[in-house]
């Protein structure tokens, strides 16, 4: 019954996730009082200099309209469940790769890209998300992580000489920030290149103690 409820833990925090960006994208369009999401929430490079450091975070969470949400949304669950095999026994480990990934994509934005001086959407996590989970299968020994790794890299490689899909910036009614896309995959790779050694480590410690 334990071993369920950790498995439970990460799908609902995935659905509160899911849930917080519907909500906040309602909020955009249909402002409540004097409550302006957008310019609340935002990434806004200069607003983060000022001192409002939760742009950092929380911009990762708006999105431009509705196909920009759903798009993000659907493939926020298609690599969850690509990937359920990694999370599914600790929802902590979810939920602190989640807020890392998002705070080293404002991070990166900021300190590499200060041209660009908005930005919203989950599209950069996502890469994260995807770029650590195929480095999560090649350390159990699936060769389909090294195919997820290089289609990845082949992508964001692809978009940063060529540029992103016309069609996909009309969808969305905004620019592809290509860069968050590249900033997610270094990040996938930091967290991995840290977490996975350190997680060998603490086993290590463990079974040693024991």
């Amino acid at each position: 019954m334990a071993r369920s409820n950790k498995s439970a833990g990460t799908y609902y925090f995935a659905i509160m996730v899911s849930v917080c960006c519907c909500v906040l994208f309602v909020l955009s369009i249909s402002p409540i009082g004097a409550i302006d999401v957008n310019n609340t929430l935002s990434y806004r490079y200069d607003n983060i200099s000022d001192g409002q450091y939760w742009r950092i975070i929380s911009g990762n969470l708006l999105h431009t309209n509705l196909w920009h949400l759903l798009m993000n949304l659907a493939g926020f669950w298609v690599i969850l469940f690509l990937h359920e095999m990694h999370y599914k026994g600790s929802a902590s480990k979810f939920i602190s790769l989640f807020f890392s990934l998002c705070l080293f994509e404002g991070l990166g934005l900021y300190h590499f890209y200060p041209e660009l001086k908005g930005y919203v959407g989950l599209s950069g996590l996502l890469h994260g998300l995807f770029t650590f989970g195929a480095l999560l299968d090649i350390r159990k020994g699936y060769f389909s992580g090294y195919l997820l790794l290089i289609g990845v890299f082949a992508k964001v490689g692809y978009e940063m000489y060529f540029g992103a899909s016309e069609s996909v910036s009309a969808i969305i009614n905004a620019r592809v920030a290509t860069e968050s896309h590249f900033i997610g995959v270094i990040s996938g790779l930091l967290c991995g290149l840290v977490w996975l050694p350190l997680t060998r480590f603490f086993k290590y410690q463990k079974s040693t103690i024991n």
